[in-house]
């Protein structure tokens, strides 16, 4: 089979790359056509497991889902996961390599570009299509030497590219314009074509600025793309994309942390229409009169849990807890729950042993091998069905172990306070299986009627219906091309 290849990049990040990928797999599909979404280099604490246990963004796990694929670590052989302002985990074809400063990550990527080029020509021998998504922006000329995730990518591999600008934000003009403009003659040339993504209002009120940057450019229009109303219901990549919503008389309170990680937990439960999510950023209380205060994980457990405190949420969460309120720790949350969290080897961060919130009878301790797999689990009280996944480091014992609510792998896994108002568990996921999620909203006294897979299913049958109506996919594969290892 020979492949052909497109890459999407951006203007600049957060243009809605990911997304038009997710819907354009979903097109292609329902043409005909087998599809592969391929990302070189991503950025995110957002990680999905695959089923041979490793690590991709999540972005190309909803990609892969609309192109009725299981995820693979080929979608996305480069995963930096940020553990701190200037350092990040290096994840290659799934597994942990390391971790980098950010400046030694950029004066030495030996090996990666052959990582992505041997994930990315695996899967060129196996689809129609592979839909390449860049990152970032093509324009930071800064990054040009020895990139892999824009211009190093596709000059290696041959690619053409499609750039997208977003005029939600202001200025496509110049976004676009002005990528033409400080690329080098070379990458210049590998853009095929343009389209302008998130507009709102009449789509003919932007014919002349479609048509200016056409002829500042040389680049052919693929469209404009108006707002796409229901991406909210769509799993969130990154930490800015992640917002409250604001749903029905239920309400889960999420402190947002600093390194939050995994927070997918929440999409389900913004699905429900009786349940609103409010998500409390730096600065702000965590409101008095929620239902659920919901920890969610973390790239930095010890970091996070300071962070936390730092921001007065602790007192919260403890003053929450004495008026009878319900708490839910999820991995890097359920730790924070315990009375100590013990790093020895400084695998999660700096070395050191801190007290944790102590609604938990439990201890952590970080080390041994990480754990990153796809799981099942039967709830113990109720046995119903649950599946997630765990993506973790570290060990937590201790009395309330004892009142696990999940039995996983044929072990109990979690926590349970002796009142039973706060739990823990390293269990991902829990709330996409629909008759847990009921069963859970049910015990805080509210009801759950989404069926949140075939949601997000429909969602992607909408986006792709969305973007043939306003973006020119004929003329999208007519500029495919097969990758230059196949043409040899």
């Amino acid at each position: 089979m020979t492949a052909k290849a497109i890459m999407i990049q951006g203007t600049g990040s957060n243009v809605g790359k990911s997304m038009i990928v997710a819907g354009l797999a979903r097109a292609l599909v329902r043409r005909g056509l087998s599809v592969a979404p391929f990302k070189p280099q991503n950025m995110s604490n957002n990680a999905a497991v695959t089923a041979d246990g490793g690590e991709i963004g999540r972005a190309q796990a909803l990609q892969a889902r609309a192109a009725g694929l299981a995820p693979h670590t080929d979608m996305n052989p480069v995963l930096l996961k940020p553990e701190t302002d200037t350092g990040a985990q290096v994840i290659v074809q799934g597994k942990r390599r390391g971790t980098r400063a950010a400046g030694s990550f950029m004066r030495d990527k030996t090996g990666l570009l052959d990582a992505v080029l041997d994930s990315f020509h695996r899967l060129a021998t196996q689809y129609d299509i592979i839909l390449v998504e860049g990152a970032g922006s093509p324009a930071e000329t800064n990054l040009r030497r020895g990139d892999i995730a824009n211009m190093g990518f596709a000059e290696a591999a041959d690619v053409p590219v499609i750039l997208i600008g977003d005029i939600h934000r202001g200025g496509v003009i110049a976004q676009i314009v002005g990528t033409h403009t400080v690329l080098d003659d070379a990458d210049r040339a590998r853009i095929r074509g343009f389209a302008v993504n998130r507009f709102r209002g009449d789509l003919a009120l932007f014919d002349t600025g479609r048509d200016d940057i056409a002829a500042r450019t040389g680049w052919p229009s693929l469209g404009v793309i108006p707002w796409f109303w229901e991406a909210w219901k769509l799993p969130a990549e990154d930490m800015m994309d992640i917002a409250s919503h604001s749903g029905g008389s239920c309400k889960i309170v999420v402190p947002q942390l600093e390194r939050m990680a995994n927070f997918d937990d929440l999409d389900p439960l913004a699905a429900e229409p009786e349940v609103s999510v409010e998500i409390v950023p730096a600065g702000q209380a965590l409101p008095g009169d929620a239902d659920l205060i919901l920890i969610p994980g973390s790239k930095s457990t010890i970091g996070d849990l300071a962070y936390l405190r730092a921001q007065g949420w602790d007192i919260d969460i403890l003053a929450h807890h004495r008026r009878g309120g319900h708490i839910l720790g999820l991995c890097g949350g359920y730790q924070m729950l315990g009375k100590t969290i013990d790093d020895p080897n400084g695998v999660d961060g700096r070395p050191g042993k801190v007290e944790g919130l102590g609604l938990l009878d439990v201890h952590t301790v970080m080390g041994g091998d990480k754990r990153v797999t796809l799981s099942s689990a039967r709830t113990l009280q109720d046995d119903l069905p649950v599946t997630g996944y765990e993506i973790h480091m570290g060990r937590t014992t201790g009395p309330d172990c004892a009142r696990a609510w999940l039995t996983l792998d044929g072990r109990d896994e979690g926590a349970v306070s002796t009142d039973g108002r706060v739990r823990g568990s390293y269990l991902h996921g829990i709330f996409t299986s629909d008759r847990f999620r009921a069963g859970f909203l049910a015990e805080l006294g509210h009801e759950a009627s989404a069926q949140y897979d075939a949601g997000v299913d429909d969602t992607l049958d909408a986006l792709a219906d969305h973007l043939e109506r306003y973006l020119d996919i004929d003329l999208l594969l007519q500029l495919a091309k097969p990758p230059a290892q196949l043409n040899r």
